[in-house]
């Protein structure tokens, strides 16, 4: 898509006993919001584990992961940004980028039942409202991005 998230990796090892509920994690290449954290006690081998709780960021839907707290995880680079609605065609979205360009890569969210009912809000707020534009957020990560809100700004 743009230059910038080219440059960007996509995750970054990051040692699991800083991790923090509300961040992210990669857990089997999904990249998920922590919603639960648990340590164990040090076993007789001197490691103490990390049991993570997290949903998808996409689908919501639920992943576990147990790991020693010294032990490196990966951590997904998730970014949001904003983007003015311009039209929506069937589930085609078009929107205008930072410089004023149009694109039409997006689709109305569709991954999970949450996204179906964001998807008829985006039509129906986009569709009878004349004196405010309607603003798409789009979260990105592990080079999948997604519409996941919306706003309209007067």
């Amino acid at each position: 898509k743009n230059s910038s998230m080219a440059e960007t990796s996509l995750s970054t090892p990051t040692q699991c006993s800083s991790l923090r509920k509300n961040g992210h994690i990669l857990i089997k290449d999904f990249p998920c919001k922590i919603v639960d954290m648990s340590t164990s006690k040090t076993g007789k081998h001197g490691h103490a584990k990390v049991h993570i709780v997290a949903v998808d960021i996409f689908t919501g839907k639920k992943h576990e992961e147990l790991s020693g707290s010294t032990h490196n995880v990966e951590v997904p680079t998730v970014t949001r940004k904003d983007y003015q609605l311009i039209d929506i065609e069937g589930d085609q979205l078009t929107y205008l980028d930072d410089d004023g360009e149009d694109h039409s890569d997006l689709k109305l969210p569709h991954l999970c039942d949450a996204d179906l009912e964001l998807a008829e809000k985006i039509k129906d707020t986009f569709e009878n409202t004349d004196d405010a534009d309607v603003y798409i957020t789009v979260v990105s990560a592990m080079g999948t991005d997604a519409v996941k809100a919306f706003r309209l700004v007067k």
